[in-house]
C-alpha cells in the first residue's frame, strides 16, 4: 500500500478529532424531539418514585412481626395505586396493597400475595427475609435535582416517555446540522428520463438521502454536477456557504476527470484522500470554509461502506451525540471461503443466519463495488482486518450487524 494511505482506524480518528458539534439550539415540544440530540441535561423536578411504594401486589407489614416464622396478622385496610391507606400499621397488623400503592405508615416491607394464606382469623404470612423487601424507595429511579437525561443523548421512545413522566412539555435540543449532497459525473442520468448511451442512473444521492434522513439532519440536495472544474468549483463554493458538511460521490480517484481533491486543495484543505479499505479506497476528507467535506467514491457499494464505516459516526458527533454509541460485533463461523490479500481492511457484505441453533455468516452474493443488490440482501458487514489473508470455510470472522442503521 502507498505510504499516503491511512488505515480505517487512522482515518476515523482524524475525522473524529477534527469535527466538533454544531452550535445553536432550539426548544421544541417533546413529541418533536424524537430523534433529536439533547442540548442540555434534563433535570428531574421531583423524586421518581415520588414516595415509598409497593413493587408487588401483596401485604404491607412490619418486618418485626414476621421475624422467624409464619404468623397470622389482622388485615386493617387496603391501599391502591392512587389511593393511599390513611391509617398507621400497628403491631400484628397488615394492609392489603396493590402494585404502586404508597407504602402505609408504620410498614416497612411487602409480602407478595402468592405467599399469603387468608383464613377467618386473618392472613397468614411467612417470615420476612429482608427488611424493605418488595419496596421501591422514593427517588430510587430518579432523584430530585439530578440529571435524568444527559446532554448529547439522542431522544428515543424511552426518553420521550421519561420526559413525559417528569412533566416536561418542551425540551432543548441542538439544531440539526445542514448537509449538502451532490454526485459528480457526466455519465449520470436523471431519474424519469431515458438513459443516453453510456449513462447510468444516479443512485448515490438517493442512498445518501436515505441514510441522512434516518440520521435526522437537514439535507440540501444539489443534484448532479458535471465533470467540469469550473462548474464543480461553483458547486463546492455554494455548498460550503450553506452547509455544515458536504457529502459528494465520485471524482476522488486518479482519473483525468476526477477533480474533487484538486478543488478541495484550492478552496480549502485536504486532510487525507486515500484509505486502506475495500471497497472504497479513494475518499477525501477536508475543510471548505466552515464546512467539512467528505468526498466519497463513485461506486454505489463503496459509498455505503465508506459512509457507515467512516462518515456516520462523524456526523453523529457533528449532531452533538456524546458519547458515540458503540457498534456491536461478534465472531461467527463463515460457511464459505473468501479470497483476501493482506494490506486493506475489507468489509464484504454478508447474511447472518441460524442453522441448527448456531449463528453463521455467508456472503450476500456478488461483492462487486457497483452491485447494490449485495447491500439489499445483506444484514451485516464482515470485518476482515488489514493483516488477514484468505478466509477458509469454517473459519470464524467478525461480523457487524447493520440493518438497524438503515
Amino acid at each position: 500500500m502507498s505510504k499516503t494511505s491511512l488505515t480505517v482506524a487512522q482515518a476515523r480518528e482524524i475525522m473524529l478529532e477534527a469535527v466538533m458539534p454544531v452550535e445553536g439550539w432550539e426548544s421544541v415540544p417533546i413529541r418533536s424531539s424524537l430523534g433529536r440530540v439533547l442540548f442540555r441535561e434534563v433535570i428531574a423536578p421531583f423524586n421518581v418514585p415520588a414516595h415509598d411504594n409497593s413493587a408487588m401486589d401483596g401485604y404491607a407489614v412490619r418486618a418485626a412481626d414476621l421475624a422467624s416464622q409464619e404468623t397470622c396478622l389482622s388485615v386493617v385496610g387496603t391501599a391502591f395505586a392512587g389511593g393511599a391507606f390513611s391509617g398507621v400499621v400497628g403491631a400484628g397488623q397488615a394492609v392489603r396493597v396493590m402494585t404502586g400503592a404508597v407504602l402505609p405508615r408504620g410498614a416497612d416491607s411487602i409480602v407478595v400475595q402468592e405467599e399469603a394464606r387468608v383464613e377467618k382469623e386473618g392472613v397468614f404470612l411467612p417470615a420476612v427475609k429482608n427488611v424493605g423487601q418488595n419496596v421501591r424507595r422514593a427517588g430510587e429511579d430518579l432523584t430530585s435535582g439530578k440529571a435524568a437525561l444527559q446532554a448529547g443523548q439522542r431522544v428515543g421512545p424511552a426518553e420521550l416517555g421519561l420526559m413525559a413522566s417528569l412533566g416536561y412539555a418542551e425540551v432543548m435540543v441542538r439544531r440539526r446540522p445542514r448537509i449538502a449532497i451532490f454526485s459528480t459525473g457526466d455519465e449520470l442520468g436523471t431519474i424519469g428520463r431515458p438513459l443516453a448511451p453510456g449513462e447510468v442512473y444516479d443512485s448515490n444521492r438517493y442512498t445518501l438521502f436515505g441514510a441522512l434522513t434516518l440520521l435526522g439532519v437537514d439535507i440540501l440536495d444539489m443534484g448532479v454536477v458535471r465533470d467540469d472544474p469550473v462548474v464543480m468549483e461553483q458547486a463546492f463554493a455554494e455548498a460550503a456557504a450553506q452547509a455544515d458538511a458536504i457529502l459528494t460521490s465520485g471524482g476522488v480517484s486518479v482519473g483525468e476527470a476526477d477533480f474533487v481533491k484538486d478543488i478541495m486543495g484550492r478552496l480549502g484543505e485536504v486532510r487525507f484522500w486515500k484509505i486502506d479499505i475495500k471497497p472504497g479506497r479513494p475518499m477525501a476528507f477536508g475543510r471548505l470554509g466552515k464546512s467539512w467535506l467528505f468526498g466519497l467514491p463513485g461506486n454505489p457499494v463503496a459509498v455505503m461502506v465508506n459512509y457507515y464505516q467512516l462518515v456516520h459516526d462523524v456526523l453523529q458527533k457533528l449532531q452533538g451525540v456524546s458519547p458515540l454509541p458503540p457498534r456491536p460485533t461478534f465472531s461467527v463461523p463463515c460457511s464459505e471461503a473468501i479470497r483476501k490479500l493482506p494490506g486493506r481492511r475489507e468489509f464484504p457484505r454478508g447474511l447472518l443466519y441460524n442453522e441448527d441453533g448456531q449463528w453463521k455468516v455467508r456472503l450476500s452474493g456478488n461483492q462487486g463495488s457497483g452491485v447494490l443488490r449485495s447491500m439489499v440482501e445483506a444484514n451485516c458487514f464482515l470485518i476482515l482486518p488489514e493483516e488477514s489473508g484468505n478466509v477458509l470455510a469454517g473459519d470464524r470472522v467478525e461480523v457487524q450487524p447493520f440493518k438497524e442503521l438503515f
